[in-house]
């Protein structure tokens, strides 16, 4: 068996007020869902469509345990991760389409 990759990501709306934070084995994909509002739920509710951060992992289990690990993080402490790889906050969705 083939292990698969994953990623754990954040997605914000236009005012960076809110963060979601998931779990993916296909990020573009996952991305483009939250863009046109495939997902019903917080991520859909708060408008959070910006892909702001994301994570590669070899693994799909340990995208799943650090996304469980960040879930529980202050606000401040997901701002600062975000900040270490995006210190603009831009929508870093363009620069992911190899990833399609």
């Amino acid at each position: 068996m083939v292990a698969k990759g994953g990623y754990v990501y954040i997605v914000s709306n236009k005012n960076r007020t809110v963060y979601y934070i998931g779990v993916t084995s296909e990020l573009y994909s996952r991305i483009y869902k939250h863009k046109t509002g495939e997902y019903s739920g917080f991520s859909k509710k708060y408008n959070c469509t910006d892909l702001v951060y994301f994570e590669i992992f070899d693994h799909i289990e340990s995208a799943i345990e650090k996304e469980k690990q960040m879930k529980k993080w202050k606000r401040s402490w997901k701002e600062r991760v975000i900040m270490q790889t995006n210190p603009s906050m831009i929508d870093l969705f363009t620069s992911i389409k190899e990833f399609n």
